[in-house]
């Protein structure tokens, strides 16, 4: 069930800070859309994702946005924030994650994938080599597809945190 199992988890994205990253020898983050960077279809991002962003870049860390998302929803939100990006991404395949770490010219361990969902984010970082995190979703989703996978989700998530507790 590990390879379920974030390597790190953080309640927002902005809770990330920028030496996490540093002292990891991360120098990209492939950052997801719904859920970890804004609420669900919302194009305008959280104020304070705004902050960390900035914060990031300042710090040297590179980011590009990883969305199974569609063109027409990523392409605006990536570009208004100044970000690569690839939609369509179909996590957790490999093939687009291959290409981001082609694109940003870095291998694996040096990639972090953050993302609010255990089958997609967390299960392609892991099935890359890359450092998976995990953060809690912004919303609620309304829809029966995402409910039931986080109902499937749950389970996991309390290993995960149990065996966070033991060390």
């Amino acid at each position: 069930m590990s390879i379920f199992f974030p390597h790190w988890d953080f309640h927002r994205i902005y809770e990330i800070p920028t030496e996490f990253f540093r002292l990891r020898g991360v120098k990209v983050a492939l950052l997801d859309v719904d859920n970890t960077l804004t609420t669900h279809d919302n194009p305008i991002p959280h104020e304070e994702v705004l902050g960390w962003l900035e914060r990031q870049r300042k710090g040297g860390l590179r980011l590009m946005i990883l969305s199974n998302n569609t063109q027409e929803r990523v392409a605006p939100f990536a570009e208004g924030l100044g970000l690569e990006y690839i939609a369509d991404a179909r996590k957790p395949l490999g093939g687009p994650l291959r290409r981001a770490l082609e694109r940003m010219g870095v291998r694996p361990e040096e990639t972090a994938v953050i993302g609010d969902q255990i089958f997609t984010d967390i299960l392609c970082a892991r099935l890359a080599g890359c450092t998976a995190v995990l953060v809690e979703p912004m919303e609620a989703e309304p829809m029966i597809f995402f409910r039931f996978k986080r109902a499937l989700e749950r389970p996991i998530l309390r290993a995960y945190r149990k065996r966070k507790e033991r060390g």
